[in-house]
C-alpha cells in the first residue's frame, strides 16, 4: 500500500515525487514507457519562461513566476543545467508595439522583474545578428534556458534514492476506488494500491481521469515541430529570441540550447492522434522561413535533426490543479506551456492540495537534496582520445567528448537502461555532428558488457522514439 501514486514520469510528476520525498511517506510513480521523460518533456523547447504571457490572477500565471524562481537552487541541487540568458519579443511593425506594452503590463501585474521595452538600436546593441527590419523588443532578463529531459531525470534519480518506487513499462489500465484507497491495475497484470493518487499523465490526463467516470475534460494535442542546427550557428543569439505571440501559442522561437546547438520552433497544430510526433517537410520550411524574420543568417546546411512533441491542450481555460469529485484522486488537467517553468511550484501546490485533502506530512530528516552530475566538466583542450584505457580519459563519443566512465556511470543510478537515446538524454552521446554514427556501437558494446545483455538486446531507440524516427528518415533535411 502506498501513501500517494503518481501517474506520469514527466517533469511536473517527477517534481511532485521528488517533493513528497521530503516527507515520510511511501511513494510510487507509474510511467507507461521504458525511460522516464519521454513525452512532452523529452521534446519541448526547454524555455524558463519569464512570466509575462498569461493573464495576471490565473495558476499559470502564479505559478510560472514561482517557478522561474527555483531553477538556480533546483539546479546547484540536482546538477541538471540551467542558464540564464534574458528573452526578448520583437516586434517588427509599428502595431506591433502596443502589444509589447500589452506584455510589458501583464509581467508587471504578475510580478515579473527585470522588463523593459527596448529600442530596435538597443535590441541590435544586446543582439546583432537578429533582423534589421525590427521596431522594437520587450526585455526580459529573467527568462532562461535548461535540459529538460536531463531536469526530469535528475529529480527521478534524486526521488529514487529518497526511497520513491519508479515503475517503468506499467502503463495504468484501470483504476478502482475502494474507498478508502484506489485499485491501479497495470498493462503488466500488476495491481498497485495507494491511498492517495495523482494524475499527471499530460495528454493522457484525460483518459486517466475517465477512469473514475470523470467525463469533464478533454486533451487536445497541440504538436510542435523543431529543428536542431550543430553548435556552430550558436553564435547569433545568445538570449531567447521569440515573435509577438499568436492565440495558438509563443510562436517561431530562435534560441540556443543549454548544451550550445541553435533550435528553432516550434509550430503548433491540432492533431487527434496523440501518438503522432512526426515532423513533416512543409511544416519544417515554415518554421525555417518563420525563424528567418528574427534571425536571417542561420545556415541551413548545419541541421542536425527534427523532432516534434505534443503539448496537453485541455478543454478549460487555465490549468485544473486539485482534488477531484472523486476524494483523494488529484487531477491536474492541461498543463501546457509554460508547464516546465512552473513543474517546481506546479509540485508544491499538489502538496498543499494533499494536505487539505487529508495526508499528513512529516518532514523525512534523511531526505538526500543533492544528486551528482553525469556529465563532468572537462578542461579545454581535454586529453582524452578513443585508445585511452582510463575511463576518465577513455572518449567514446567525439563530437561530445563523452566518456566511458559517463556512460558507466549514467547505467548504474537506478533506473534501467536499454536504449541508445535513453544513454544519449544522459550524457548527449550521439548528439553531435555525425549523430551517433561514430559512438553508436561503442555505446553498445559498453552497455552490453556492463549490463551483462547481448549487443541484440539493445534498442536504438526507446518505444516512445521509434515513430519520430522512423518519420525523419523520409526528409531530407537538406532540402529545406
Amino acid at each position: 500500500m502506498y501513501d500517494v501514486c503518481v501517474i506520469g514520469a514527466g517533469v511536473v510528476g517527477l517534481n511532485i515525487a521528488r517533493e513528497l520525498a521530503k516527507y515520510k511517506l511511501k511513494l510510487c510513480v507509474l510511467e507507461k514507457e521504458d525511460d522516464v521523460s519521454c513525452g512532452c518533456s523529452k521534446a519541448n523547447s526547454g524555455i524558463v519562461h519569464g512570466g509575462y504571457s498569461d493573464e495576471p490572477g490565473i495558476l499559470k500565471a502564479k505559478l510560472c513566476i514561482r517557478g522561474n524562481r527555483m531553477y538556480e537552487k533546483l539546479n546547484k541541487e540536482l546538477h541538471f543545467g540551467y542558464r540564464r540568458t534574458g528573452s526578448l519579443v520583437l516586434a517588427f511593425e509599428n502595431e506591433e508595439i502596443s502589444k509589447l506594452q500589452q506584455l510589458y503590463d501583464r509581467g508587471i501585474a504578475n510580478g515579473v522583474e527585470g522588463l523593459e521595452i527596448l529600442s530596435s538600436e538597443e535590441v541590435l546593441q544586446k543582439e546583432p545578428y537578429v533582423s534589421k527590419n525590427i521596431k522594437a523588443a520587450l526585455y526580459c532578463e529573467n527568462a532562461g534556458v535548461t535540459s529538460p529531459y536531463e531536469f526530469a531525470i535528475a529529480l527521478a534519480e534524486n526521488a529514487i534514492n529518497n526511497g520513491v518506487d519508479i515503475k517503468l513499462q506499467s502503463e495504468v489500465v484501470g483504476i478502482n476506488n475502494a474507498n478508502s484507497y484506489f485499485e491501479i491495475s497495470l498493462s503488466n497484470g500488476k495491481i498497485i494500491t495507494a491511498r492517495y493518487v495523482v494524475n499527471a499523465a499530460g495528454i493522457y490526463s484525460d483518459k486517466i481521469a475517465n477512469m473514475l467516470e470523470i467525463t469533464e475534460y478533454t486533451i487536445m494535442p497541440r504538436r510542435g515541430q523543431y529543428l536542431l542546427l550543430d553548435k556552430e550557428e550558436n553564435y547569433l543569439t545568445q538570449s531567447v529570441i521569440f515573435q509577438v505571440p499568436t492565440p495558438l501559442g509563443k510562436g517561431i522561437l530562435v534560441t540556443t540550447t543549454y548544451h550550445g546547438n541553435l533550435m528553432i520552433g516550434p509550430n503548433a497544430e491540432e492533431i487527434e492522434d496523440k501518438e503522432d510526433i512526426g515532423t513533416d517537410e512543409k511544416t519544417l520550411k515554415y518554421i525555417v522561413e518563420t525563424a528567418r524574420k528574427s534571425v536571417p543568417d542561420f545556415n541551413i546546411k548545419k541541421v542536425l535533426k527534427s523532432f516534434a512533441g505534443n503539448r496537453p491542450v485541455a478543454n478549460v481555460t487555465d490549468w485544473v490543479i486539485g482534488e477531484s469529485s472523486v476524494k483523494r484522486f488529484i487531477n491536474l488537467i492541461g498543463i501546457d506551456s509554460p508547464g516546465l517553468t512552473a513543474s517546481p511550484a506546479i509540485a508544491l501546490e499538489v502538496k498543499e492540495v494533499l494536505q487539505q485533502a487529508g495526508l499528513i506530512l512529516e518532514h523525512n530528516s534523511q531526505f538526500i537534496s543533492e544528486r551528482k552530475p553525469i556529465i563532468k566538466p572537462k578542461i579545454d583542450p581535454f586529453q582524452g582520445s578513443i585508445e585511452s584505457t582510463n575511463p576518465e580519459k577513455h572518449i567514446i563519443c567525439r563530437c561530445e567528448q563523452v566518456t566511458e566512465a559517463e556512460i558507466v556511470d549514467c547505467l548504474q543510478r537506478g533506473i534501467p537502461i536499454r536504449s541508445l537515446d535513453a544513454v544519449s538524454r544522459r550524457t548527449r552521446a550521439g548528439h553531435g555532428k555525425c549523430q551517433g554514427v561514430f559512438c553508436g556501437p561503442r555505446v553498445k558494446k559498453l552497455m552490453a558488457e556492463q549490463l551483462h545483455i547481448s549487443i541484440e538486446d539493445i534498442k536504438s531507440k526507446s518505444n516512445d522514439s521509434s515513430l519520430l524516427a522512423q518519420r525523419v528518415k523520409r526528409i531530407d533535411l537538406r532540402n529545406l
